[in-house]
């Protein structure tokens, strides 16, 4: 097994904040790049340093809008393969550090640009959120009860994979294309975008019945008993996923209605079904069921918490969480990498860097004196 990752050698500048980019660079980073993060000092104060991606990377502050700052990138640069912002459509023009601008310098550069909307089209422009991409995609009239509003969810899908992985995708098809070719290029990466990608099945099931989807009320989403969740006697939740025949009358036939096995999917009988298991789920605290379910085929799971998932030996075996010292050797748990690669795996190499930690190691590196330095501090350029 080799110590260097897949990505040793790749230097990524990243320009981003927040959580869409920063993921992005954090599983890059995960795999061996150098990733270098850089932020404006003003933005300490906004208690927005999301620390848990932005493990094995090195950070420093840097103002962009001074041309000292500017002189300071152009230096990473050269040393550099891959940028990534996240700015507001607009900005790296203004700031002059667009990919036309930079490529013509260093042609090899893939620079990759994460906003809501994408670089085009009318939305362009427009400020957003998580919640905001979920709801012009189409996705988020797909979450949340039949009879209520869409529900929000509680963990940042469109940030996370209409952004931050599909970054990742577009920068290792960027690369591979350069290794054939010498040449970088743009990565516009939209998350609205990427959310509409999340739609492809119930696309199929629509055109298939010829009827558009609605709020849990959808063959994988609570309209029959074979895939719901059931609340148990202690108020806990159970997912039932029974979708092949073959799970589902292991069920019925544990339950004692085998009755139900060729009802499956019978719409005169759906309610019927639902409220039977309804009630037999509620018969038992979440233990019991666990217990009693774990030698059948049925395709089950506790709907667990998260500070369960984070003590699961499931997880711990597969070191999906993990306890690391920090800097000042204190114990934190963080995420695992579930890329898990034979011969190059990734690593969880430093924990994350405080703000702006690396800034006078790394400008040392460009070549900058004790004395330059600082003067850049003095100057709010770092």
């Amino acid at each position: 097994m080799l110590e260097q990752g897949a990505l040793t050698g790749l230097t990524v500048i990243d320009l981003s904040r927040l959580l869409p980019g920063p993921y992005a660079s954090m599983i890059l980073a995960d795999h061996g790049a150098r990733v270098i993060a850089i932020e404006d000092r003003r933005f300490m104060s906004d208690n927005f340093f999301v620390t848990t991606v932005n493990r094995n990377k090195e950070h420093m502050s840097l103002n962009l809008k001074t041309s000292r700052g500017r002189d300071i990138f152009e230096k990473l640069l050269e040393r550099a393969d891959v940028v990534i912002e996240g700015f507001r459509p607009g900005v790296v023009e203004r700031l002059g550090i667009d990919y036309p601008s930079l490529s013509s310098r260093h042609p090899g550069i893939i620079y990759c640009s994460i906003s809501g909307y994408g670089q085009t089209g009318p939305y362009r422009d427009r400020v957003g959120h998580d919640v905001n991409y979920l709801a012009s995609a189409g996705v988020l009239d797909l979450i949340g009860p039949a009879d209520s509003a869409p529900s929000i969810p509680g963990i940042q899908i469109a940030d996370i994979a209409g952004g931050g992985m599909n970054a990742v995708i577009g920068i290792l098809l960027a690369f591979i294309a350069r290794s054939r070719t010498g040449k970088g290029q743009y990565i516009d990466i939209s998350m609205t975008d990427g959310m509409l990608g999340f739609l492809s099945l119930p696309m199929w099931f629509r055109e298939m019945t010829g009827k558009s989807p609605h709020r849990s009320d959808a063959v994988l989403s609570h309209r029959y008993a074979c895939y719901n969740t059931y609340e148990t006697a202690d108020g806990r939740y159970l997912s039932i996923g029974a979708v092949e025949n073959r799970f589902w009358k292991v069920l019925c036939e544990h339950f004692g209605v085998p009755q139900y096995t060729p009802l499956q999917y019978d719409e005169v009988h759906r309610q019927e079904i639902i409220a039977f298991m309804r009630e037999r789920f509620r018969s038992k605290p979440i233990a019991e069921w666990e217990k009693e379910l774990a030698p059948l085929e049925i395709c089950y799971a506790k709907v667990n918490t998260l500070d369960e998932v984070l003590d699961h030996p499931m997880f711990r075996e597969r070191h999906m969480v993990i306890d690391q010292s920090d800097a000042t050797g204190k114990t934190i748990r963080q995420f695992g990498i579930p890329v898990k690669l034979g011969r190059t795996p990734g690593k969880l190499r430093t924990p994350p860097a405080a703000f702006g930690q690396h800034t006078k190691a790394i400008l040392s590196e460009l070549g900058y004196s004790e004395s330059e330095i600082a003067s850049l501090v003095r100057e709010g350029v770092v």
